[in-house]
């Protein structure tokens, strides 16, 4: 059985929450498209009774346990950027293939600078 350090955990801890905040997004996107007008009636009872915005803001309240797992033993100045651009990556595939959101050629060019950025971070934090 391989055994993880602390290291390994943390990033592993990581990973975990910038999955559950990538899903915790798209279910927030397919909550907010089958939600209906603000101005139709019963706004409040429309929120509470979709069930992609509550699973959504399940996975993000679920995301911070992880994240603050992660950041009890990676630096704030790796984690963080880390995790957002993680998030990125993970959102605009998730938009493109299952939403058939289009992707144009400069946010291609970004998303691979985003991965770029993503690896040189993480590689700072291992030297």
């Amino acid at each position: 059985m391989v055994r993880l350090g602390d290291t390994d955990m943390a990033y592993l801890f990581l990973a975990l929450a910038i999955a559950l905040n990538a899903t915790a997004n798209v279910l927030l996107k397919v909550g907010a498209a089958r939600l209906g007008g603000l101005e139709e009636p019963n706004l409040v009872g429309r929120l509470i009774t979709n069930y992609h915005l509550l699973a959504g803001l399940s996975l993000f309240a679920l995301n911070v346990v992880f994240y603050v797992l992660a950041l009890a033993r990676l630096n704030l100045s790796i984690a963080y950027p880390i995790m957002m651009a993680g998030g990125v990556v993970i959102i605009i595939a998730v938009s493109v293939l299952l939403l058939h959101e289009t992707l144009t050629t400069r946010q291609a060019v970004g998303l691979f600078l985003l991965i770029a950025g993503i690896v040189l971070v993480a590689e700072r934090s291992s030297a």
